[in-house]
């Protein structure tokens, strides 16, 4: 899980990253560098941001509200910007970034920034993509950078910190139309199928790899590769599934560790769904279909928010893309949320679900999981980006990609809203005395 990371987290302080971008296939060009002012400026009153409002709170009940700090990234061309704010929208602490973000920054509970940013010259340039990944240090020095970006790969979206200090990350990888067409795909096109990539920040290896193209199924072509029977083979993957992405057909955009399973959680926008992969496999074995603790290789151990994607008859579709998938803690353990974009019905929803133990996926079966909590609301609608947290208090808070934030209870009433122009990829909670804001001196 993103989570709050261990012993790993104090032994990494020297070591690790940054990110950002458009999700639906828009670039989103870099915005200037924030200027901040110096400690000697005598218009700042002490304050690193001279109190700067980040946009307008349109909702604020301060008996119900929980009070912290919001991290905000915000990857509109016209600002491209990464900052913490309070809850009345007043800027606390910003960085100045050397590079755009590539979408996901986060802070570390050492107080340096991870995410994924937007390589110097990216080749492939759907929306989301980075290239770059970085660990920032709260003075905006870079820590640690590390680069993957050619025609062939290129890092995007999101990144994982493991406990281990080692990092998850999502990869485009090219395919040509020859070999597509060799797979089975019907496009006729260089393709960008999904890859994931573990790297060692000490020794800049990639230590551990799973690719989609070795987990694929097609019934267009029976004289071709990975041909069969979509509906009997739910731990495959659809090649033909999505046919008007201009390559992009699969379009990961979320990437949650389960450290007790030893699983990973991919959110796969254009597929409307979330597949779940062994990481317990050695790269062999994740190219195959056998070996890894859940015995199947790098086929899909579990998948849910869309049955239409396997061909799967049984289980109502939850998704119309989604974003941001987030394993939950504590005496939540073993659910999951998500944010359901809501893309062909024009409504958004955020979701938590009880996922079934143990992980089963049956064709011909409702593999789905159970509806635990969740949140909508005539007014809450983004085709793109988004997320949900759980606050201590119980409180959720929810990014609505093209508007703002919101904080709703348990019982679903409104808050805390907050909203500015933007392009608004997540945005994270941090208690005020919280490890990861110590470092900042506020």
């Amino acid at each position: 899980m993103k989570k709050i990371m261990h012993l790993g987290f104090v032994l990494l302080s020297s070591i690790i990253l940054f990110s950002c971008d458009d999700d639906n296939g828009t670039i989103i060009d870099d915005g200037p560098d924030s200027e901040i002012p110096s400690d000697d400026d005598p218009t700042t009153d002490d304050d690193p941001v001279n109190n700067e409002k980040a946009g307008d709170v349109e909702v604020l009940n301060e008996d119900l509200v929980y009070d912290g700090y919001i991290l905000i990234n915000d990857a509109a061309a016209t600002s491209n910007r990464v900052y913490l704010m309070d809850k009345e929208a007043t800027i606390v602490h910003e960085w100045d970034l050397q590079s755009g973000i590539g979408n996901d920054v986060e802070l570390l509970p050492n107080g340096q920034l991870l995410g994924i940013l937007i390589a110097e010259d990216p080749k492939i340039e759907y929306g989301g993509q980075g290239g770059k990944i970085q660990l920032i240090n709260p003075d905006n020095s870079v820590e640690w950078n590390f680069d993957y970006s050619t025609e062939d790969y290129i890092t995007h979206h999101d990144v994982e910190l493991l406990p281990n200090g080692k990092i998850l990350t999502i990869v485009w990888e090219k395919m040509s139309a020859a070999d597509a067409n060799q797979a089975g795909s019907s496009l006729e096109i260089d393709i960008f199928p999904e890859a994931i990539i573990e790297i060692d920040p000490i020794t800049d290896e990639i230590v551990w790899e799973w690719h989609a193209w070795d987990h694929l199924v097609q019934d267009h072509d029976d004289t071709k590769d990975n041909y069969g029977v979509i509906a009997d083979n739910p731990r495959l993957i659809d090649l033909n599934y999505v046919l008007d992405k201009e390559g992009d057909i699969m379009h990961a955009n979320g990437i949650e560790y389960d450290e007790e399973n030893d699983l990973i959680y991919l959110s796969v926008n254009f597929y409307s769904e979330v597949w779940v992969i062994d990481h317990s496999t050695t790269t062999e074995e994740a190219a195959s279909h056998s070996g890894g603790t859940y015995g199947v290789g790098g086929d899909l151990v579990y998948r849910f928010g869309n049955p239409e994607a396997y061909d799967n008859p049984m289980g109502d579709r939850l998704f119309h893309s989604n974003h941001h998938p987030l394993l939950l803690s504590g005496d939540d353990l073993g659910k999951i949320s998500i944010f359901s974009n809501g893309n062909d019905i024009m409504q958004s929803t955020a979701y938590e679900f009880i996922l079934p133990n143990p992980l089963d996926l049956l064709a011909n079966t409702d593999n789905e999981p159970t509806v635990d909590w969740s949140f909508t609301d005539p007014d809450l609608y983004s085709g793109k980006v988004s997320g949900m947290v759980r606050l201590p208090n119980g409180n959720r808070m929810i990014t609505e990609g093209d508007f703002g934030v919101w904080e709703v209870t348990e019982a679903g009433e409104v808050v805390w809203k907050f909203s500015t122009t933007g392009f608004f990829w997540r945005a994270y909670h941090y208690d005020k005395d919280d490890s990861a804001i110590v470092p900042l001196g506020l």
